[in-house]
């Protein structure tokens, strides 16, 4: 999440929000941390590699809405691109004067260079997109830990303010830096533990929020309104120079420039792949190799032809204003089919409904801002809208191809495991036969509760006087039984906390057990 956008729109945020830009980025990470719940419900239950389509199919069916919002995802990634090029060649530009020419053509040329590194198979690895996010965190962390000290603190008198509308639009606007706490649910497929990505969805968005309101406060108490107009494409990285001079501003470059470039690969790499392979044939392959595009190649070539001509014929408002909007429509769609599962997903009906109506609320009000003030921008959007559908009317209509039921085969095989639960439990006693001296096995969790179709995970508690982690064991178990695909959560116990556990479960199911050998033998 911390990545190209702040870099990118920072400055237009400013512009709009005025003194009020620390309470647009406070509501633009509220109306993100409500959609974050109903991300993490849907994961929780709905553990897949599609992510987002895979949520959409599941609360609105394989039909022409889920197949419209996930050609609409495509566009949004594509406009996202379009954001990142356009921030990294003002960026690039700025360390030679700037100009709008030169601009244009490293924005061009960083696109060229990525769509040919995934056109070739280059991939950047896990160690090193992992170095530039702790890279891009210090680089924020530098800029607004010490500017604290030099904000002028009487610019935030509400006084100050703009009109609330204005101090909405600019939150809304900086709403695409929120974006990227939705890739959490790609993972899921192949998490060790669904709790832990749960959490994540709530981690990231709060630590970003916070960030991104310390970056808003130095940022808005330093730069004046007329400072941030002339620096409004780098306006960071102008702030780091009021704070440190030169080395702060070509820190800030190399932040924004590694930051926007490693985003255009990771979207063009993954997030649109992903969701263009839906496009094209319906589900995920079953194969799944290191790049989805070696099964759509020529998707590749269109997200990078339609960014090229985004980035070089709509000025950075049209385009920060086309992705906040598309992101804002497809979350708020995402709240909706959460309520719409509330059964299934556990999900509480109200913060459903509230991340919904909130997403939709914005979003009205920032497309009628905007078709107010440019109608031009608001035009944009609704035609890409408008084409998302009609490209998957007419795609379905020419070639006959459906959105499947499921869009990653490897759900509809968890879900045919979970309901045969019984056919598969002999073989985790088996192997806990072999590796624990002792144990009593429960059933657990929602499955006995009788909740089978609401649960995600057959849960089994093990109480054993031996010390081995829930971790530890579970991953010996689905290795040693060849439950790799199976939906099973093993929770580890002593005897003498077994009973805490039992209460806390409400209902439970004993399975079997194995007492230890001294008490077979009295036995």
């Amino acid at each position: 999440m911390i990545g190209g956008g702040i870099f990118a729109v920072l400055g237009l945020s400013l512009q709009l929000a005025g003194a009020g830009a620390p309470v647009a980025f406070l509501l633009a990470g509220l109306v993100a941390l409500a959609t974050a719940y109903s991300y993490a419900r849907l994961t929780m239950r709905y553990p897949s590699r599609g992510g987002t389509v895979e949520f959409l199919v599941r609360g609105y069916g394989p039909g022409l809405v889920a197949g419209g919002l996930n050609i609409l995802l495509i566009v949004s990634y594509t406009v996202m691109i379009s954001l990142y090029a356009y921030a990294f060649g003002s960026y690039a530009a700025s360390l030679a004067g700037g100009g709008r020419l030169l601009s244009h053509l490293l924005a061009s040329l960083v696109i060229v260079v990525f769509t040919l590194v995934n056109a070739l198979g280059g991939l950047v690895s896990s160690r090193v997109e992992d170095a530039l996010v702790f890279f891009k965190l210090a680089v924020l962390l530098l800029v607004a830990l010490p500017g604290l000290l030099m904000v002028e603190w009487s610019r935030f008198s509400p006084s100050r303010w703009p009109q609330l509308s204005s101090i909405v639009v600019g939150g809304m606007i900086i709403f695409l830096a929120y974006e990227g706490f939705e890739l959490i649910a790609n993972a899921a497929g192949e998490a060790s533990s669904l709790e832990d990505l749960s959490k994540a969805y709530y981690a990231s968005v709060a630590t970003v929020t916070a960030v991104y309101i310390a970056i808003a406060l130095v940022s808005a108490g330093i730069l004046s309104p007329s400072e941030v107009v002339r620096a409004r494409d780098y306006a960071l990285a102008e702030v780091a120079s009021r704070e440190m001079g030169s080395a702060g501003f070509y820190t800030v470059v190399a932040a924004a420039l590694a930051s926007t470039a490693s985003a255009i690969n990771a979207t063009l790499y993954g997030t649109a792949g992903i969701s263009y392979v839906v496009a094209r044939y319906g589900q995920l392959p079953r194969v799944m190799a290191k790049s989805v595009w070696r099964h759509a190649p020529e998707g590749l070539l269109i997200i990078a032809l339609a960014s090229l001509v985004l980035v070089n014929t709509e000025g950075l408002e049209a385009i920060a204003f086309a992705g906040s909007a598309g992101f804002l429509l497809i979350f708020a769609m995402v709240d909706l089919a959460a309520y719409r599962l509330r059964r299934e997903a556990k999900a509480n009906p109200l913060l459903a409904l509230t991340g919904f109506l909130s997403s939709l609320a914005v979003l009205a009000l920032l497309v009628g801002y905007t078709a107010a003030r440019e109608p031009g921008q608001a035009a944009l959007f609704l035609l890409l809208l408008a084409g998302s559908f009609a490209a998957e009317w007419l795609y379905r209509a020419a070639t006959g191809r459906r959105i499947a039921g499921y869009i990653d085969y490897r759900l509809v095989e968890r879900e045919r495991l979970k309901m045969g639960w019984r056919q598969w439990i002999p073989r985790v006693v088996a192997v806990l036969n072999r590796v624990l001296r002792d144990f009593e096995l429960y059933l657990v969790g929602g499955i006995a509760r009788g909740e089978l179709e609401q649960s995600h995970d057959v849960d089994l508690l093990v109480a054993t006087s031996e010390k081995m982690s829930s971790r530890k064991l579970e991953a010996r178990v689905r290795r040693e039984a060849g439950l790799q695909l199976h939906p099973l959560h093993i929770h580890v116990s002593s005897p003498q906390e077994k009973e805490k556990w039992l209460r806390r479960s409400g209902r439970y199911l004993k399975l079997t057990e194995k007492k230890p050998a001294e008490q077979r033998r009295t036995s």
